[in-house]
């Protein structure tokens, strides 16, 4: 399982931009930015698709304004399905949309769990990260002892308030 300090997985992901694929790599994602990284169960699933993602989106600016380069959603979806998920929720820039549709990305960081008993095989467990030039400096886990799919320390504001803190520990 990730923890601070740790670099995150070296993988490539899949993705697609304009009708095309496009490989893009953590390097690229992560090296020399500050990233908030939130990842979920699944794309049109009901917390993801109501708050969890939303959550993001309308806080976006004031993340970024707390000196995040970029916000990304991770889900093990492949790259149509994260894209259809994007264009349903109507997410233009605020959000990168990061499809792990192998999940290595996520199994790199000690996230990956089963939900077959659900009929979604192999999925990330709900979880948040404030990644500094590839390193994990903080993690907002979900409690993996709790019953469902709790979704209590991965939010959007948990996340601001802990980067307003570090903002002004840093003035």
């Amino acid at each position: 399982m990730a923890k601070i300090g740790d670099r995150v997985p070296s993988v490539t992901f899949r993705t697609r931009k304009d009708g095309d694929w496009l490989d893009v790599t953590s390097a690229e994602l992560f090296d020399g930015k500050t990233v908030v990284l939130f990842s979920l169960p699944g794309a049109f699933t009901p917390t993801c698709s109501s708050t969890h993602l939303p959550g993001f989106m309308t806080l976006s600016g004031a993340i970024k304004e707390a000196g995040v380069d970029s916000i990304i959603c991770l889900s093990v979806n492949d790259g149509f399905v994260m894209s259809a998920w994007a264009k349903d929720q109507m997410v233009e820039d605020e959000v990168i949309m990061l499809p792990d549709g192998n999940g290595d990305f996520t199994d790199g960081m000690g996230m990956l769990v089963d939900k077959r008993d659900l009929g979604f095989g192999p999925r990330s467990w709900r979880y948040a990260a404030v990644i500094a030039n590839g390193v994990v400096e903080k993690l907002f886990e979900e409690d993996r002892t709790a019953p469902g799919d709790p979704f209590e320390v991965s939010d959007a504001q948990t996340v601001l308030t802990y980067l307003e803190g570090r903002a002004k520990d840093a003035a």
